[in-house]
């Protein structure tokens, strides 16, 4: 029986029960219509269309160049891709801190446009207003705290945050009034897995964690990282599932040979 047929289409409901249930919940990120299609096969619960899309899509070396219309872009890939994971979507850099009203016309978009059925957008208090908004208009708004990588510039660093005590109880009370301001969900991003376990307990809200230990009721990975296409790239939380930068560009010397050689095409390759 394939994945399709038990399960429905999952909601922003469907992972609250599973936080409820204690049940562990798998999300990966995708940015075209092949992946997409691929990893909703393999059963995964939420497809993100993150703005990490800028750094392996487009080869740029932060997040913050990507564009409202180009998540939209991969975002409308993605959706026709998929039957029945949570598509979330990244609001990039610059389309909701400003203002609310900006962070709603962002949001309305990507729901309009795009397909998503939600929305993430990085930060806590400094981003209540547009939170507020966005969630007041009936768009489900997934969080992000902990390392905020549209915040790159701030931090200066990718290392692991909160690991003092006032950022750590911040980080906490943040994560408590995205829950109060009506967040369906939380990624905790690059942080203390005690940590990290403690604000699990502390918000009845699932969190995703990405390098925040095994006490998340989810975990997210760059598809990307999981499947070994990045080869440069090998953070501590990362587990490679394939190795497929190898495997792919065996594949292309491989077909270099044959061509070169005129083995392929053969005979039963040729009309």
């Amino acid at each position: 029986m394939s994945v399709h047929s038990e399960i429905k289409k999952i909601t922003t409901e469907t992972l609250r029960k599973m936080k409820f249930d204690k049940e562990k919940i798998t999300m990966l990120t995708a940015y075209d219509f092949t992946t997409a299609k691929m990893v909703d096969a393999g059963g995964v619960d939420s497809i993100l269309i993150g703005d990490s899309a800028a750094n392996v899509m487009a080869g740029f070396e932060t997040t913050l160049p990507i564009t409202l219309d180009q998540m939209i872009y991969h975002t409308q890939c993605v959706v026709r891709g998929v039957e029945r994971a949570l598509i979330v979507a990244d609001l990039p850099f610059g389309t909701y801190q400003s203002n609310s009203e900006k962070a709603l016309e962002s949001a309305v978009r990507m729901m309009k446009e795009g397909g998503a059925h939600a929305v993430k957008i990085e930060g806590g208090i400094e981003i209540e207003d547009s939170i507020r908004k966005i969630v007041n208009a009936g768009i489900p708004v997934m969080g992000h705290l902990g390392l905020t990588p549209q915040s790159i510039y701030k931090f200066g660093t990718y290392k692991v945050r909160a690991k003092e005590d006032a950022e750590a109880e911040k980080l906490l009370s943040d994560a408590k009034l995205l829950e109060e301001l009506g967040c369906f969900a939380l990624v905790l991003e690059k942080i203390p897995a005690n940590l990290a376990k403690k604000v699990s307990e502390s918000i009845s809200i699932p969190t995703i964690g990405i390098g925040a230990g095994p006490d998340c009721d989810g975990q997210v990975l760059v598809y990307h990282d999981m499947v070994g296409m990045n080869q440069g790239f090998s953070p501590k939380f990362l587990r490679r599932y394939l190795d497929l930068y190898t495997e792919i560009t065996g594949a292309v010397s491989q077909y270099v040979k044959d061509v070169k050689t005129a083995d392929f095409p053969n005979k039963t390759e040729s009309y």
